[in-house]
């Protein structure tokens, strides 16, 4: 699995969406809140590129990285490996 964060507000309606979403799904991810951590304002800026909420940061094994803006749930599905098939069982 990915590693996702999550830059949020603890305002937005969108973002909690989105993070209940990635919870009904069994994804692991880091909640930024940056209303309660100004601190990660600039990181949030450097790897989501504008100033809206909520930002999914997707960063894979290989370390490729995606920063999708608002709450996308088919890009999401697509960036996180959420919408892909299960493996069949060989019996």
């Amino acid at each position: 699995m990915p590693e996702v964060t999550v830059y949020s507000t603890t305002t937005c309606p969108y973002c909690r969406l989105l993070k209940d979403y990635l919870k009904s799904k069994n994804v692991d991810y880091t909640d930024v809140l940056l209303d309660e951590q100004p601190e990660h304002i600039q990181a949030y800026l450097d790897k989501c590129g504008n100033r809206g909420v909520p930002c999914t940061h997707v960063k894979d094994s290989n370390g490729n990285e995606v920063s999708i803006l608002g709450f996308d749930q088919p890009q999401i599905d697509t960036v996180i490996g959420l919408n892909q098939a299960p493996a069949a069982s060989s019996s």
